[in-house]
């Protein structure tokens, strides 16, 4: 699954709802998030990435995080859950 442009307060709902979709169609046993492609990111972003997360877990199934923005590394750094992103903040 990639992640594209921004991923902000203002499109956080939008993307939060897409992500569920593939994640539900999805029946890989681990997702890999590419955020390569994310131009601008917030706290928000942030949370819409954790959610998924838990779901794929609830799920049985792993999610990985990879080419995270140095502002999502920044905000999950600054509140101790760095390590829920894994190798995505390198």
């Amino acid at each position: 699954m990639a992640v594209r442009g921004v991923l902000t307060f203002e499109t956080a709902c939008r993307a939060h709802e897409a992500g569920l979709k593939i994640i539900a169609a999805s029946q890989a046993p681990e997702i890999e998030v590419d955020c390569a492609a994310v131009s601008e990111s917030d706290s928000a972003g942030l949370a819409v990435l954790l959610n998924w997360l838990a779901i794929a877990r609830r799920n049985h199934r792993q999610m990985r995080f990879t080419h995270l923005p140095a502002t999502l590394c920044a905000v999950a750094r600054i509140s101790e859950i760095e390590g829920l992103l894994a190798a995505g903040c390198s």
